[in-house]
């Protein structure tokens, strides 16, 4: 049975933030990160990866360039279409799917999960905990999760700006941020002015949770942390900090 999903995220790579999106990622990023994948994950040549929120690709590519047998899921439709594409002049193993992550529909099992780029934060705790239960209901028996984030609570506090602002590649990017409780969540209205002055304007939500919220909803669906990470050369989190690599694996069955 899907499950059908409002998400207020849903809708916002619709317009012209999946264009910034893809110039505020560094790719040197990208291929460190799928440096970190494979070593967590000890990944062997022809092993399995499934890539949620995968966005234009910038892992799921990657890694079947490595060698891996990836399933990319986004529900940005372009995005999609960018990896079929891709694979297809590069005769990839990628198998690439336009829908939520809630609602896909898997087939097999995996090494390894990537939920990278803060999208982890998109989900409130019930959706959460239905895509933590998914994830654990098709990681192989020593799979691994890998999510990347910078919502946490114990970084989301500290960073937290009621405005900021960048500039990138001639975009002007302006956020305005509100910390609400009940659940905990920053609101954000992201506004962005293109070089020819045309203004879009985009709402997201990003739901904050503790680690040890975050241990709760891991054990609601037998998973267990084994690594908690600032860089990708495995420097151990910290408070301070400003990203963190959570590495989750399948409790013993």
């Amino acid at each position: 049975m899907s499950v059908q999903s409002t998400n207020i995220n849903d809708t916002f790579f619709e317009g012209v933030y999946r264009d910034v999106w893809r110039k505020l990622i560094q790719p040197s990023l990208s291929e460190a990160e799928c440096d970190f994948v494979e070593s967590e994950a000890q990944l062997q040549k022809g092993d399995s990866v499934l890539d949620l929120m995968c966005g234009y690709g910038r892992h799921a590519v990657e890694l079947a360039r490595r060698g891996y047998v990836v399933t990319a899921v986004d529900n940005a439709g372009p995005y999609i279409d960018e990896i079929k594409a891709t694979a297809a002049n590069e005769a990839l193993q990628v198998e690439a799917f336009a829908t939520s992550a809630l609602e896909v529909e898997l087939t097999r099992k995996y090494k390894a999960v990537l939920c990278m780029g803060n999208s982890f934060a998109f989900f409130d705790r019930a959706d959460a905990v239905a895509l933590l239960k998914k994830v654990a209901s098709h990681l192989e028996k020593d799979g691994i999760f890998i999510i990347n984030s910078w919502a946490i609570a114990e970084i989301a506090i500290k960073y937290f700006k009621e405005k900021d602002w960048c500039e990138v590649d001639g975009y002007k990017y302006m956020m305005d941020n509100q910390f609400k409780f009940h659940p905990s969540r920053i609101e954000s209205e992201h506004t962005i002015v293109t070089k020819e002055g045309r203004v879009e304007v985009l709402n997201g939500i990003d739901y904050v949770f503790t680690l040890s919220e975050l241990e709760g909803m891991f054990k609601e669906a037998s998973l267990t942390i084994r690594g908690l990470y600032s860089t990708l050369r495995k420097r151990p989190f910290k408070m301070g900090d400003n990203k963190i690599y959570i590495v989750i694996e399948k409790d013993a069955e």
